[in-house]
């Protein structure tokens, strides 16, 4: 297979898994991205010439989210009939994209030079689940530690209200509630306690920002009006009281953190989702080394726990790991695996997460 025939693989298999998903507007669009190879646009020489991997990348999400930020601003309103699953054909889909890329060429380009900032908030409800499950094992309090925070949605765990297969979960009060369709059985209904939440990111998000917040509703696939209200909720409950993000690298900031002193009786809670493929490995290294330090000095009183919510590059399927420190090891849990439904678009490659295989190392 020539270099061509690998991107437009990847393509292909990144327009598959949306349409799979419940996303076949996103689909077509990212297919549509073929066709632009041959065409004469900055655009489609950068895909042509795409250096690294398509899927691991998230490529074609990159331009999806750039011209879903045009219709979104009316800029490109040719793009409605598309999103509306009114135009269908292949052929006229390729004619739209095409003729949108070749008039906002150069708006266009930059999109390629970052992934997509997916940050759904809906991933709050499989680190919930890890909680209930860790609280019912070792403390009832947690310090939770998230890398790649992006804007930070996630860092608003402790604000959300869950109902997870019958058990409720955060505040009654709380402005919105994650409820995924699950399937099987629910977490333990153990209760817990969040005492800190705070995250770090490369290059953080500041949805206070009206620009930055645009951007980041434009990486949503147009077919997922759930997700749409989860992070209007989110800007909206950031810019009312903010969360604890700040720019740093993931794996200094973590070694930093677990350095630090830890309250009796609180499990401190590295956690991460989506992020892992994108950190370089010599810093996933650094990670796993500082994790295999501090969990070596964990007590009963001072436990450590990881939790990651991450894509199977084989199977590109979601996997909720669950360690802890001490203890960790293979056992048994509530379920082998959970099905959360949460509506199409945006987990991992840009596909929703419907199933998510619980694994304990």
């Amino acid at each position: 297979m020539n270099r061509k025939e690998e991107i437009t693989s990847g393509i292909s298999f990144q327009a598959d898994h949306a349409a799979h998903n419940g996303a076949p507007a996103t689909g077509a669009v990212c297919r549509a991205q073929i066709a632009l190879m041959a065409g004469d646009t900055g655009c489609g020489r950068r895909i042509a010439k795409w250096p690294g991997s398509v899927l691991t990348d998230a490529m074609p999400l990159r331009l999806a989210g750039g011209l879903h930020h045009l219709f979104r601003q009316g800029a490109a309103p040719e793009l409605g009939p598309v999103y509306a699953q009114e135009v269908t054909e292949q052929s006229e889909v390729d004619a739209i994209v095409a003729a949108v890329v070749s008039r906002h060429d150069a708006e266009l380009l930059p999109w390629f030079d970052g992934p997509p900032q997916t940050n759904e908030a809906g991933r709050s409800a499989s680190f919930v689940a890890a909680l209930h499950w860790l609280a019912s094992r070792t403390t009832s309090r947690f310090e939770l530690n998230e890398i790649g925070s992006s804007a930070g949605m996630n860092l608003l765990i402790d604000r959300y209200g869950y109902g997870l297969g019958g058990v409720r979960s955060g505040p009654a009060d709380a402005p919105c509630v994650i409820a995924p369709d699950w399937q099987g059985e629910p977490p333990p209904a153990t209760p817990f306690r969040i005492e800190v939440v705070r995250g770090c990111d490369l290059n953080p998000i500041d949805v206070r920002d009206n620009a930055a917040a645009d951007r980041l509703m434009a990486y949503i696939w147009p077919e997922a009006e759930a997700r749409f209200a989860r992070m209007e909720a989110g800007i909206a409950m950031i810019r009312a009281r903010g969360v604890d993000l700040v720019q740093a690298d993931a794996a200094e900031w973590i070694v930093e953190r677990l350095a630090e002193p830890q309250a009796q009786g609180v499990t401190r809670v590295l956690m991460h989702s989506i992020v892992w493929q994108y950190i370089p490995p010599d810093r996933q290294a650094m990670i796993e080394a500082a994790m295999a330090e501090a969990g070596a000095r964990a007590t009963s009183e001072r436990p450590l726990a990881w939790i990651a919510l991450e894509t199977n590059r084989a199977t590109f399927r979601h996997e909720l790991k669950v360690r802890f420190w001490p203890g960790a090891g293979r056992r048994n849990c509530w379920a082998r695996r959970m099905r959360m439904g949460l509506g199409c678009g945006g987990w991992g490659e840009g596909g929703e997460m419907f199933e998510v295989d619980l694994v304990l190392d």
